[in-house]
């Protein structure tokens, strides 16, 4: 007899709704199937926040990508071959000592899909759209970010045209990690701004071996 941890789920009733949709379709041979597999490839697999948390691994350890990357973010992430949806024009404010950036779309949400995957809900709220730009600071507060009265915060509004990454500062003590281990340090959050990295002890300095 099964377990209730081995009993399956029956899927929910908007799930349900979209398969048999999707198997509608392609039953009248509106939908290619080859291409629902294509987009839940790429969704499962091309994009998200590891491919944008590999490009920030990156520019920790190689100054001449740094470089490349905070002057033309476009072409460096497209030649590591991030590119797709929402992702034609890129740019990444780096985080420092001095300044700290945040990440916004006032408009809707706006939002780099091919390094970041899709944008977390309330990145879409309108509270957090509106709010962001006249009160960082206790949208920040809220998220559990404090900022020191000394940095300056730079709100970066991601739109049409445009959409902007955060590089957010490397961790103390992540010293000889190499790029995998670092890249998993990395947390979407960060790169929107709404988060901080932690310090590496020697107890989560191994989590990336």
């Amino acid at each position: 007899m099964q377990n209730d941890d081995e009993k399956t789920v029956p899927p929910s009733p908007p799930t349900l709704r979209i398969k048999a949709i999707q198997s509608l379709l392609i039953e009248k041979g509106i939908l290619d199937p080859a291409a629902v597999d294509e987009i839940i490839d790429v969704f499962e697999h091309r994009l998200g926040p590891k491919n944008g948390a590999a490009v920030i691994a990156k520019a920790w350890t190689d100054p001449e990508f740094k470089a490349y990357l905070l002057e033309d973010a476009t072409a460096a992430i497209h030649g590591l071959g991030y590119t797709g949806m929402e992702g034609a024009h890129l740019h990444v404010a780096e985080n420092t000592p001095e300044v700290h950036n945040l990440v916004v779309c006032t408009l809707c949400s706006c939002y780099p899909w091919p390094v970041l995957g899709l944008p977390p809900t309330y990145f879409k709220a309108p509270q957090y759209r509106s709010r962001a730009v006249i009160d960082p600071v206790s949208v920040l507060d809220e998220f559990g970010v404090k900022i020191a009265d000394n940095v300056e915060i730079r709100v970066w509004d991601s739109n049409a045209e445009i959409r902007y990454i955060v590089m957010p500062e490397r961790p103390k003590g992540s010293e000889g990690m190499n790029e995998a281990e670092l890249a998993s340090l990395v947390t979407r959050d960060s790169m929107i701004g709404t988060a901080l990295l932690k310090p590496v002890t020697h107890a989560s300095s191994g989590a990336g071996k």
